[in-house]
């Protein structure tokens, strides 16, 4: 379903772009249970309503509905071709398209009130440079609410105690396929505090993700019984998938408006300069002269030989 590129700085990035994901992993492939229990978390975890919400590796724009108390949504995906579709589900009354690398966000500074970002971590080698990035752009005590695999889920319990797999216990991640990573809770813990974020409330997700149990019981049922263990649980992190919310402490920053005040601005991903100068279908960089299109309503910000470039 997605192939191994690299960012313009070398890192490999997972690129879903041209890929059927939606259709291959989502619609209609037995993941109902799934994902009506990350629905339930972040309706626990993202505040109900705000100026602007940023979500990371937002793809076909599959939680984009559970934002509609946000004046501004930004949706922002590697994947040109997934934004394409989201766009057309949804169109753009409300929500704006970025097709750009997570390390060399082209976000401005203090321009997100709520930064969300789900099945996303996993297929990340520089965790520190991505939180580093979340930080920047994320407003001074913004929320920042993260999913990520977790090592110490039972079935790894399990596996370990049977002398089949490594150690869950052991802080550091672990790449169990290509671009696949696990991480120990602690360990994350750790880098969202260097990045400037003080995680605030855990939950423990898709506790029940076995393929018995969604063969002969309803993913509704699934999904009551899992809402139920959330909130117990989390300190044990039982669960495949661990949802964290934190809150960024930096200092304060300048009121900007907010949404209703004033646009997005941009900032050069090869440079950093922002704000960015509009053009009639680009974004140009004032300082290194850099180009970036406008193309079927989404900001293309990435270099990739598929996604043509202004200029």
């Amino acid at each position: 379903m997605s192939d191994s590129t690299r960012a313009a700085d070398g890192r490999p990035i997972c690129d879903y772009e041209g890929s059927t994901y939606r259709t291959d992993f989502w619609e209609g492939q037995g993941r109902e249970y799934e994902d009506l229990a990350e629905r339930t978390a972040l309706r626990r975890l993202v505040p109900p309503e705000g100026g602007r919400l940023l979500d990371i590796g937002a793809g076909f724009g599959r939680l984009a509905e559970l934002y509609g108390g946000y004046r501004q949504v930004v949706l922002l995906d590697y994947s040109f071709s997934q934004l394409q579709y989201a766009r057309r589900r949804l169109g753009d009354e409300r929500f704006i398209y970025v097709a750009a690398d997570i390390y060399r966000l082209p976000l401005a500074t203090d321009t997100i009130d709520t930064t969300v970002m789900v099945r996303v971590l996993h297929h990340l080698v520089d965790v520190p440079a991505a939180f580093a990035q979340i930080a920047r752009v994320t407003r001074p005590d913004g929320t920042f609410v993260l999913e990520f695999a977790n090592k110490r889920h039972l079935k790894n319990l399990a596996r370990c105690l049977l002398g089949r797999g490594g150690d869950p216990f052991s802080r550091a991640p672990v790449e169990f396929a290509p671009l696949h990573y696990d991480f120990h809770p602690a360990w994350v813990a750790e880098r969202l505090g260097e990045a400037g974020f003080g995680p605030e409330r855990s939950l423990a997700v898709s506790l029940l993700r076995l393929g018995a149990l969604k063969r002969a019981l309803p993913a509704r049922l699934l999904a009551g019984v899992d809402a139920a263990l959330q909130r117990p649980l989390a300190p044990l992190a039982p669960a495949p998938s661990q949802f964290v919310r934190s809150r960024a402490t930096k200092g304060t920053a300048p009121d900007t408006g907010g949404p209703d005040g004033d646009a997005l601005r941009f900032r050069c991903p090869t440079c950093g300069r922002e704000p960015l100068d509009a053009l009639s279908d680009a974004w140009r960089c004032a300082d290194c002269g850099a180009e970036w299109s406008v193309i079927d309503g989404v900001h293309v910000f990435k270099d990739a030989p598929d996604v043509p470039r202004a200029g």
